[in-house]
């Protein structure tokens, strides 16, 4: 994710801060130093730093349930909302999805028993909220974990209760439909959230608008694995395409985006092999700053995601959202460019595949008759 700082890694998995976090910390202080003095502010700081170490401790009951089913995290980013631990990928059973997802809130229910052990007090005479001060830093702390954990239990996606119901369904109606399901489920939620948040809480106004969006984001990523699994990317690569050579200059570049609709350019060596790829931005960034003599190696993004012609479109797809290059080169057996996967053109592939009559087979797709 953009616009984040490395602080450091957890058993080999990077630990990441987005700008807006510490633009967020930032805020938490000034506000509580305005309205309380310098004791005020650092006590604030204090209580959000540990609140975030609670939702970090989170994170990881997800990433080492996850290793014990084969699932690698590359990192985790702490946000203004929370963490979001990047899974390489969801296990498809339904018992290890259910696992990775309910150890986030299992996670925050122990350190709530632990705080206990220490002298919190949870019993409902002594519960403060959690926007407030008046309560001790320990009471505090318990009181949060137990609203994260039934927080990310609410059925919706991106909580972990989406998922959680998710596995439940997957069991009896498979994943796809489960994903359907789920997402619908979630959405109806983020409506009620929505509807309450009109009656004088815009928080929950932005959370069920989060909710929603996200409940369609996994329904329609979910479709897309569906779909291309098992399925050759030479079916969905783009064969008609304009390339450029590092020893080329900018006006070149130029006059190609002009006669072409790419936005993206594969840039080849002699023999056709792929070096890297010029977007748009940075070839208007290089016109600017360096004029039309300026050369497309020094301007391009080296080393694209390359996968031979053998390979399946899911697997493109995997590298479309792991990566940050806008395409990935399909290559023969020769090392040559043949072709290009981009998001567009997958989801173009998806937007076909849903039109299709059931019954209806084209090539490599297909949709069973009753879908």
């Amino acid at each position: 994710m953009g616009w984040s700082l490395t602080i450091g890694s957890i058993a080999g998995t990077a630990v990441r801060i987005h700008v807006t976090f510490l633009l967020f910390l930032a805020w938490i202080f000034g506000v509580s130093y305005l309205s309380g003095g310098p004791q005020a502010a650092w006590s604030g700081l204090l209580f959000m730093m540990l609140l975030f170490l609670c939702v970090l401790l989170h994170e990881f009951g997800h990433i080492f349930t996850a290793r014990a089913f084969g699932v690698t995290t590359p990192d985790v980013i702490l946000l203004p909302i929370g963490g979001v631990a990047r899974l390489e990928r969801i296990p498809e059973r339904p018992s290890e999805e259910f696992l990775i997802a309910i150890a986030g809130p299992l996670v925050n229910v122990a350190i709530a028993g632990l705080l206990v052990l220490f002298g919190a007090d949870l019993t409902p005479s002594h519960l403060v909220a959690i926007q407030s001060t008046k309560g001790s830093l320990v009471d505090r702390l318990a009181e949060v974990n137990v609203f994260l954990a039934l927080f990310n239990l609410i059925p919706a996606f991106p909580m972990d209760g989406g998922r959680v119901l998710r596995a439940l369904l997957a069991a009896r109606f498979g994943y796809v439909r489960a994903t359907e399901m789920a997402a619908a489920i979630g959405q109806g939620v983020a409506f009620l959230l929505g509807f309450i948040g009109l009656f004088g809480n815009p928080l929950l106004l932005f959370i069920a608008i989060f909710v929603y969006l996200a409940a369609a984001s996994e329904a329609h990523l979910v479709a897309i694995r569906a779909m291309s699994h098992g399925v050759p990317v030479t079916a969905a690569m783009m064969t008609q395409f304009a390339t450029l050579t590092p020893e080329e200059h900018i006006d070149i570049a130029v006059e190609t985006l002009l006669r072409t609709s790419q936005g993206e350019f594969p840039v080849v060596d002699g023999r056709g092999r792929p070096l890297g790829v010029l977007v748009r931005n940075n070839l208007i960034r290089a016109l600017k700053e360096h004029g039309p003599d300026a050369k497309v190696g020094d301007a391009m993004t080296a080393q694209i995601p390359i996968l031979g012609h053998r390979h399946c479109l899911d697997e493109a797809f995997r590298l479309l959202q792991e990566k940050p290059a806008p395409v990935v080169g399909i290559v023969d057996a020769s090392d040559r460019l043949i072709g290009l996967v981009t998001s567009e053109t997958v989801g173009e592939m998806l937007m076909l595949h849903r039109a299709m009559p059931a019954g209806f087979r084209f090539g490599p797709w297909s949709r069973p008759a009753g879908a």
